[in-house]
């Protein structure tokens, strides 16, 4: 150490001895998490099965090609050890579909997680040496780590660490396909980076400031200066203010396409729940709409629109729409809200739930969080649990004890489709004024539009035309004045 500081500048000289004197300190510390807590859970982190990633059939030359990202996974949690099973459980599940292979996963109790390095200072070394044995290259925390908790975390373990909310985004970024999803996921990508730059050395020089000594630099290369650093936040600056231009443009488009569904009283329907819990499939099964389905998290980004029929025959609109996940960060929360906005503005919410889940109530719950901030809390809710067909019978009655008035489906097999489509002709909203009327035969999409939109009671046919006895809408019946008789 002597060594280093003889060479080192006078000013960074006093920075290395400081930082010596702070791991001496570090060394010197006792591991005591504040809260006394079980003597074993405090001296050992704790070990989650069944997170490793299984490569079947794949060439050792095949995985070269992959290239896949290494990663080990940690969490701090104070609560039940089941809940921190789960949440880390769907870490793997994001880190896996982000594209990663997990390793490893692994738990420490504390009350609340280290304010410096998120794991305790002990743990923190044992998380290094795990990590340089099983050859990982990333570390990934299960919840969201401040810059300073990232950065000390990565100086412990040597390698590069990210956190639940990093992985969210880059599979966001994967997934989105139409200019508006691109648009939202870059928002939120820069929102999050913001706050995180970062820089060392060379970037962190002056451009064109003060006294500049360098080559090339001298007289009339002298400025008030800007750092890299500040180059880089006023370029992200002005890129977020560009894309909340460019989503806020595309708003105009959604409000005239639910217009016209409005001026047509097509009822609407959108299809809600935590990702992967089978949304697209059901749609695809309800209507046939060909959407991409994916046993994969966020597989669906941008919202599909599609028409179909209740059993009585009336037509109405139903919308495959973003999944939700615990701790969904702020940000996507904010920069998906536009996508949002067909669950805030049905009629009835589908709510779908994957049965075969080990907790569905916190899917449940999370999910009734997310539409409480859009204002849908006030929508009638039809609850689904989803691959039915995976669970027993047993599970059904728990799952019944959750939510009593649910319907039990599967995507896969068809099982109560016809089920959903009955609620949903009950809970749409009705045509309540009854009309007369003398259609001539040649109006034909007279008669065709009342049917799909509407409820015919009675049709025969005169001389003069097609009479009509209907319920229709208070804004459709205006529209039919001339055809009105007595």
């Amino acid at each position: 150490m002597e060594r280093i500081l003889a060479w080192a500048e006078p000013g960074e000289r006093e920075l290395l001895a400081e930082r010596a004197q702070a791991l001496q300190d570090d060394d010197a510390h006792s591991d005591v998490d504040g809260d006394q807590l079980d003597r074993e859970e405090r001296a050992a982190l704790r070990r989650v099965d069944g997170l490793r990633t299984e490569l079947e059939d794949v060439t050792e030359v095949e995985y070269r090609q992959l290239r896949l990202e290494n990663v080990v996974l940690v969490g701090v949690y104070s609560g039940a050890a089941d809940d921190a099973e789960n949440s880390l459980r769907e870490l793997a599940a994001l880190a896996e579909t982000a594209g990663a292979r997990v390793l490893d996963g692994v738990l420490q109790r504390r009350p609340n997680p280290d304010p410096a390095i998120y794991v305790g200072r002990g743990k923190a070394e044992e998380l290094a040496a795990m990590v340089k044995e099983l050859g990982a290259d990333t570390v990934v925390a299960d919840s969201e780590l401040s810059p300073s908790q990232r950065r000390a975390l990565e100086d412990r373990v040597k390698v590069k660490v990210i956190d639940r909310t990093a992985v969210i985004l880059d599979i966001f970024s994967q997934h989105a396909t139409s200019r508006e999803g691109k648009a939202q996921v870059e928002l939120a990508q820069l929102e999050y980076l913001l706050p995180r730059l970062r820089g060392w050395g060379e970037s962190m020089s002056r451009q064109a400031g003060g006294q500049v000594g360098g080559q090339g630099a001298g007289m009339g290369s002298r400025g008030p200066g800007e750092t890299k650093i500040e180059l880089d936040r006023r370029r992200i600056h002005s890129r977020m203010a560009r894309l909340r231009k460019q989503i806020k443009g595309f708003g105009p488009v959604r409000q005239a396409k639910r217009a016209n569904r409005d001026r047509n009283e097509v009822p609407g329907v959108a299809i809600a729940g935590y990702t992967n819990a089978g949304k697209s499939s059901l749609l695809n099964r309800i209507t046939g709409a060909g959407v991409l389905v994916e046993n994969a998290l966020f597989a669906t980004l941008d919202s599909t629109v599609r028409r179909t029929q209740t059993p009585d025959g009336r037509e109405f609109t139903i919308a495959d729409t973003v999944g939700f996940v615990r701790d969904l960060p702020h940000q996507l929360v904010e920069a998906f809200r536009s996508t949002l906005e067909e669950v805030a503005e049905s009629d009835v919410i589908v709510h779908v739930v994957d049965a075969s889940h080990p907790d569905p109530a916190s899917q449940i719950a999370t999910v009734r969080d997310v539409l409480g901030e859009t204002g849908a809390r006030s929508i009638p809710e039809i609850v689904v649990f989803n691959k039915a067909d995976l669970v027993s019978h047993d599970d059904r009655l728990v799952l019944r004890g959750l939510q009593p008035d649910a319907i039990f489906a599967s995507a896969r097999t068809g099982e109560g489709v016809d089920e959903i489509l009955e609620r949903l002709a009950e809970l749409l909203p009705r045509p309540e004024v009854a009309v007369s009327l003398l259609v001539p035969f040649d109006r034909g999409d007279i008669i065709a539009m009342l049917h799909d939109r509407f409820e015919v009671l009675r049709e025969d046919y005169e001389a003069d035309g097609t009479r009509v006895e209907a319920m229709v809408t208070a804004a459709a019946a205006g529209q039919l004045e001339e055809f009105v008789v007595a």
